[in-house]
């Protein structure tokens, strides 16, 4: 019989939680790490067992969390990201006519492709290996593009 996420989320979700709270020690990390969690459940949940589900959810969330330690050691946040996800929150029009300034002049010397790297990077938390996929590049050129921009970026910052 698959199993039924919804009541396995009811019975084990504060467990899976405590479990990625003490990997992660951020409060929204580890919020973010157990729905990761139970998607990951409903996706196979055809697959799945209902028996033995609480050292199934303590491995996956183990897993998840293992994994976005390691992303952030790997990626650890930079203003640059932080700057274009504020931006991309924006609601007001001025707020968002005074970025796209701010983004015209990040990306003025750059191709239309290497923005839309930098955004799939930076604020869609995609690995440089989906950006590859989704851009139809090498790994090793979407690294060389970004590093490109952010050299770009900082030595306009010095200028200024």
């Amino acid at each position: 019989m698959a199993i039924d996420v919804e009541e396995t989320y009811k019975r084990h979700g504060p467990m899976v939680l405590r479990r990625c709270r003490s990997l992660l020690r951020d409060e929204q990390q580890a919020v973010d790490a157990m729905h990761d969690v139970f998607v990951q459940l409903l996706v196979h949940r055809e697959r799945l067992v209902d028996k033995g589900a609480c050292s199934l959810l303590w491995r996956i969330a183990t897993n998840v969390c293992l994994n976005k330690i390691r992303s952030r050691r790997r990626r650890p946040e930079d203003p640059q990201s932080e700057l274009l996800a504020e931006i991309a929150a924006l609601d007001d029009a001025e707020s968002r006519g005074v970025a796209r300034v701010v983004l015209d002049k990040m990306f003025a010397r750059e191709p239309v492709s290497t923005g839309t790297m930098a955004v799939m990077h930076l604020v869609d938390g995609m690995t440089l290996e989906e950006v590859a996929e989704s851009v139809g590049m090498s790994v090793s050129g979407v690294r060389k593009r970004l590093r490109t921009l952010r050299a770009g970026v900082m030595a306009r910052e010095g200028a200024a």
